[in-house]
C-alpha cells in the first residue's frame, strides 16, 4: 500500500507504525450504505425476538417504560459518540476515544469487553435461528442452519468491506419495510381487524397481574433486555475508519437516531403491549420462541403472513449477526494496532480487511454457538444478559469519555474545530452515566426472587468483574495513568473546520433532508 507522505505526516509525539497501521483500513463505505448500516445497527434480534420475553417478565408498561427510558440514553450517548466520532475517526471509535481521553487500561478493558460483546451477540443471532425455525418445524437438525449461516457470514466479512456494506444495505432494507407494514398492520388489528373481529384497545393493559408483571423485578428485568435491543446503535461508529467522509456522514447518521429510535422502538412497543397478551403461550422467559411481530401478523387472520414475517426476521437476524461480526473484528484489529492484543490479529487482505480478526471473532462465536445444547431458549436468555450489560458498560464509557474529551478541546483550544457539537452537554452525559450504572446495578434484581437462581445472577453481574479485572490488571501491568487534558491525542485523523461544509438551514433543508432519511 502507498503512504501519501503528506496525508500521513506524524504530528510530534506519536508513534509512526501506530497512525501508519490505522490508516490502512480502506474508507470504501458509501453514504448509502452507512446510513443503511446505522439502521441495521438499531434493528435487531432484540426488537424482533427480545421483546416477546420483555411482555412476558414485565408487562405491557414496564415494556413501553424501560424502552422509552434506554432509548433517551442511547440518543444522549449517541450525540456523545457523533461528536468525538466526527472530530476524530478511528477505527475502534468509542473504544480508542476511552484510552485516548480516560486512561489507556480503561480502552483496554473496554475494547476488550465489547470485542467479547459482539462475540456473543453473533453468537445469540445464530441461537435465535433456531427459535424462529421452531414456527414451523421442530424436526430440522438445530446446527445445520446455524452452520450455513455462521460460514455465509464469515465469507460476507473476509472478502471485502464493500461486500459487507451491500449485503447489510439489502437486508437493513428489508427490515425497515416489514416494520412498517407491521406498524400499520398492528393498529389495524387494534381496531378490530383481526380473526375475532373485535376491537382490542388497551384490553390486554388490564389483564390480572398487567400492566407491571412480576413487580419491581420484573421492570427492572426488562432493562437488560431492551440494551440488549438497542444494542449496536453505538457500534456505527465503528465504521468510522472505513466511511467515506465520516465528518460530515457521521454527524447525518446521529441526527436521524431520535426518530428511529421513537418510531421503530418506542412505537412498536406501544402496539406489540396493546394487541399481544403478556400471558400468550410461547413468550415464557425460558421459552422464547415466538416473535409478537409474527403474533401480531397471525392475528390478523393470515398464516402466510405470520410465516412471511418470521423468515424476514430471519433475515434480520442474519444481518445483525453479520453487523456484529464485522464490529468485533474491527475491534480486534484496534486492539492489535494499539498493542493491546497480539500483532497477528493486524494483518490484513490485500483488500485491506482484518482476515485474522474476523476468522478469530468467528471462532469464537461458533463456539459458544455449539453450547445450544442446554437449550436453544435458555442459552439465548443468557446470551443476552450478558450482552445487555456490556452494551450499558460502553454506553457509560462513551458517556465519561465525552466529558474528558470535552475537557481536553477546551484545554488545547480546539472547541472551534468541532465539525459536529453535543448539545447536551454537560448535563447530558453526566445524566447518562448516572442513569446508566443505577440501571446496571438493580435490572438483576429478578434473580433474587422468588429465590436465588445462580445462573441467571452469573449472566447479570459476570461482566462487571471480568471489566474491572482486565482494568486494574493493565495498570498495574503497564503503569499508565489518567489522560490529562492537555495531553489528550486531537491530531490524529482530525478533519480542520475547513473541510466540512456546514448543513444549510431553514426549513426548505430540513424538509429535503427528511425526505431524504424515509427514502433512505
Amino acid at each position: 500500500m502507498e503512504v501519501d507522505s503528506e496525508k500521513n505526516a506524524v504530528p510530534a509525539g506519536h508513534d509512526v507504525e501506530h497512525v501508519v497501521l490505522e490508516d490502512k483500513l480502506r474508507r470504501s463505505l458509501s453514504a448509502r450504505q452507512v446510513q443503511m448500516i446505522a439502521i441495521g445497527g438499531t434493528i435487531g434480534t432484540g426488537l424482533f425476538l427480545g421483546t416477546g420475553r420483555a411482555l412476558a417478565t414485565g408487562g405491557p408498561a414496564s415494556l413501553l417504560i424501560c424502552y422509552a427510558i434506554v432509548g433517551a440514553v442511547v440518543f444522549v450517548m449517541m450525540l456523545c459518540l457523533g461528536e468525538m466520532a466526527a472530530f476524530v475517526p478511528v477505527a475502534g471509535s468509542f473504544c480508542s476515544f476511552s484510552g485516548r481521553y480516560v486512561d489507556d487500561a480503561w480502552g483496554f478493558a473496554l475494547t476488550w469487553n465489547y470485542w467479547f460483546n459482539d462475540a456473543v451477540s453473533t453468537a445469540a443471532d445464530l441461537v435465535a435461528l433456531q427459535l424462529l425455525l421452531q414456527y414451523w418445524t421442530d424436526n430440522f437438525p438445530w446446527y445445520a442452519l446455524g452452520l450455513v449461516v455462521w460460514f455465509l457470514l464469515v465469507v460476507a466479512n473476509i472478502v471485502n468491506v464493500r461486500v459487507y456494506g451491500e449485503v447489510e444495505y439489502w437486508l437493513c432494507l428489508l427490515k425497515v419495510v416489514t416494520i412498517v407494514i407491521f406498524i400499520v398492520l398492528s393498529i389495524v388489528v387494534n381496531c378490530g381487524g383481526n380473526t375475532t373481529g373485535e376491537y382490542i384497545g388497551a384490553r390486554n393493559w388490564y389483564l390480572p397481574g398487567a400492566p407491571f408483571v412480576g413487580g419491581i423485578g420484573g421492570f427492572a428485568s426488562v432493562f437488560v433486555t431492551a440494551s440488549f435491543a438497542y444494542g449496536g446503535t453505538e457500534s456505527i461508529a465503528i465504521t468510522a475508519g472505513e466511511t467515506k467522509d465520516p465528518a460530515r456522514q457521521l454527524p447525518r447518521v446521529v441526527k436521524n437516531v431520535f426518530w428511529r429510535i421513537l418510531f421503530f422502538y418506542i412505537l412498536s412497543s406501544l402496539l406489540i403491549g396493546l394487541n399481544v397478551p403478556y400471558t400468550y403461550e410461547g413468550l415464557a422467559q425460558k421459552q422464547t420462541l415466538t416473535s409478537p411481530f409474527t403474533i401480531a401478523f397471525s392475528m390478523a387472520g393470515s398464516k402466510v403472513a405470520g410465516s412471511f414475517v418470521n423468515a424476514v426476521i430471519l433475515t434480520s437476524v442474519v444481518s445483525a449477526g453479520n453487523h456484529a461480526l464485522f464490529a468485533g473484528s474491527r475491534l480486534l484489529y484496534t486492539l492489535s494496532v494499539n498493542g493491546h492484543a497480539p500483532r497477528v490479529f493486524g494483518r490484513l487482505t490485500r483488500f485491506q480487511v482484518p482476515w485474522v480478526a474476523v476468522l478469530f471473532t468467528s471462532l469464537v462465536s461458533g463456539l459458544l454457538f455449539g453450547a445450544s445444547f442446554v437449550g436453544a431458549g435458555e442459552l439465548w436468555t443468557w446470551l443476552q444478559n450478558i450482552v445487555g450489560v456490556s452494551n450499558q458498560l460502553s454506553w457509560i464509557s462513551i458517556g465519561v469519555a465525552s466529558l474528558r474529551f470535552r475537557a481536553g478541546v477546551r484545554a488545547q483550544g480546539k472547541e472551534h474545530l468541532l465539525p459536529f457539537r453535543n448539545w447536551t452537554y454537560p448535563v447530558g452525559p453526566a445524566l447518562a452515566v448516572a442513569l446508566n450504572t443505577f440501571i446496571v446495578l438493580v435490572q438483576g434484581w429478578s434473580c433474587f426472587s422468588p429465590r436465588f437462581r445462580a445462573v441467571d445472577f452469573v449472566s447479570f453481574y459476570i461482566e462487571l468483574p471480568a471489566f474491572a479485572l482486565m482494568f486494574v490488571g493493565w495498570k498495574l501491568v503497564k503503569r499508565t495513568r489518567f489522560r490529562r487534558a492537555g495531553e489528550m491525542d486531537l491530531v490524529a485523523d482530525v478533519y480542520t473546520k475547513e473541510e466540512v461544509q456546514p448543513e444549510v438551514g431553514g426549513w426548505a433543508a430540513r424538509a429535503k433532508r427528511m425526505a431524504g432519511w424515509l427514502c433512505f
